[in-house]
């Protein structure tokens, strides 16, 4: 970056909140994704709107890059700055501004951290359900910027449907106000949606109205155990069948229960197939009456042991038990990249059986959790970037997993977005026509390319792998 305009940017914010040092901008060069990184030119943490703007302003007079960061929990390299350019950082733009009771809203800066909004609407009697399990770090930008989803995903949703408004710097350094605390709003295209799951690529989040909806009365936990994965799998699609939708439905595989019991040690069965975790929360009535439903489902699809939680802190345990999955999982070898595939919950069987498969073709451990209830799973292959030959390996098993997906009716995503690494993989699911008509919007939005280039849009596609089935 020209050295004039790294002062001009630098005085913006002031030197105190700008990282110039190799070492200082090293921190801000890589996010979760595994074997990922590229150096930025400056990082800067405004203190407001009208910083933010000032700051793109230069940056498109002079097309440098800038990529949005939160906590930097992305696991597609959606937050790596990988054209160099301005990492703007959200510490300084952390505030919770307004909780508005009577319109059953909140509105946040990009910096809050989810976990806080959650705890203060809760404070309140009030629920803000999307979940991700990163929510304890990652920030609410960021998770807008990803369309996040979570383990309640299945009764409430993912972060889309909860977005009611936003403010958002466009790539001009021109301010975007959008949507608002109103319930209904059908004045022209929906660009509250265009802008939440756009990855950075469209221009910079700066305030978000979030809804709300009044908290549940109570809530039920209770695992169950299987001794065969297609009877877990028998089991979502009975309960769904049933009329019942629970606010979590949550899977794992026996690699994952092995290591999560050998992780916290709770007493998790480890010669099972497969576990479900199953949450439902309501009227105090309606609950009982579902998880007795649910208890008799579960019996009649062969479940092998079952186990309710008694007091509130021991259904925090089981919750906690799903959540820290990635966590267990990433003891095990040096490298752990998470992967993100979501097909209709009637193909969870048979798309668990085939990244089983896939895992004994590639010689490759693979373990598998994930949202069995919206039918999102994450295969996790664990193993070591300095072992190139086994990483060759990894990339084609993700891309026969990706296209299994496809072929079941599912996508190569559900929540974790597209970034750099799936980038190559997206006209598989979405075609040459989808990926030009995107490019055509971020073109007419960002037409000098500043907002995370290099991310969403590869240079090349994939080949489509061939699978045979049967």
């Amino acid at each position: 970056m020209d050295e004039v305009v790294l002062e001009r940017l630098i005085a913006i914010t002031g030197r105190s909140y700008a990282k110039t040092t190799t070492a200082q901008k090293l921190a801000y060069s890589y996010d979760a994704t595994a074997n990922f990184q590229a150096l930025p030119d400056l990082v800067l943490s405004p203190s407001s709107i009208e910083e933010v703007q000032e700051i793109v302003k230069v940056c498109a007079a002079n097309g440098v890059p800038i990529v949005s960061r939160g906590s930097g929990t992305n696991l597609a390299a959606g937050t790596a700055p990988t054209s160099g350019g301005v990492v703007l950082l959200f510490n300084r733009m952390n505030q919770i501004l307004e909780l508005d009771e009577e319109n059953l809203t909140i509105s946040v800066q990009p910096g809050v951290i989810t976990r806080e909004i959650n705890e203060v609407v809760e404070s309140k009697g009030f629920l803000y359900p999307p979940d991700p399990s990163s929510m304890k770090i990652s920030t609410i930008g960021g998770n807008v910027a990803e369309n996040s989803g979570g383990l309640r995903g299945l009764k409430y949703g993912v972060t889309r449907d909860y977005v009611k408004g936003l403010k958002v710097v466009l790539p001009s350094g021109e301010l975007l106000t959008t949507g608002g605390k109103l319930t209904k709003d059908v004045a022209g295209y929906d660009l509250t949606s265009l802008y939440v799951g756009s990855e950075g690529t469209l221009g910079v989040i700066v305030e978000i109205t979030l809804g709300l909806i009044p908290a549940p009365k109570t809530k039920q936990t209770l695992l169950v155990f299987y001794d065969k994965l297609e009877k877990a799998a028998e089991t979502v699609s009975a309960i769904i069948a049933a009329k019942i939708v629970p606010a979590t439905l949550e899977f794992m595989d026996k690699g994952t229960i092995e290591t999560v019991e050998d992780y916290m040690k709770i007493g998790l069965p480890t010669d099972c197939e497969a576990m479900l975790l199953i949450e439902q929360d309501g009227e105090p009535a309606v609950v009982t009456e579902d998880m007795k439903l649910i208890h008799q489902i579960c019996q009649e699809k062969g479940a092998t042991s079952t186990q309710m939680a008694q007091s509130a802190e021991e259904a925090e345990q089981l919750s906690t038990a799903r959540r820290v999955a990635l966590s267990a999982l990433a003891r095990k070898r040096p490298t752990t990249i998470l992967e993100d595939a979501t097909v209709p919950r009637s193909e969870i069987a048979n798309m668990v059986r085939a990244i089983q498969e896939i895992a004994k073709k590639y010689d490759l451990l693979i373990c598998t959790f994930g949202h069995a209830g919206d039918g999102n799973l994450h295969p996790t292959i664990l193993t070591d970037v300095r072992d190139e030959d086994e990483m060759t390996r990894v990339e084609m098993a993700f891309a026969e997993i990706f296209n299994h997906a496809i072929q079941l009716g599912g996508t190569i995503t559900g929540e974790h977005g597209v970034g750099e690494m799936k980038a190559p993989y997206l006209e598989w699911k979405i075609g040459t026509t989808g990926i030009e008509l995107m490019k055509a919007l971020k073109l007419a939005v960002d037409p000098l390319n500043i907002m995370n280039p290099g991310k969403i849009f590869a240079k090349d596609s994939k080949k489509r792998v061939v699978v045979h089935n049967g």
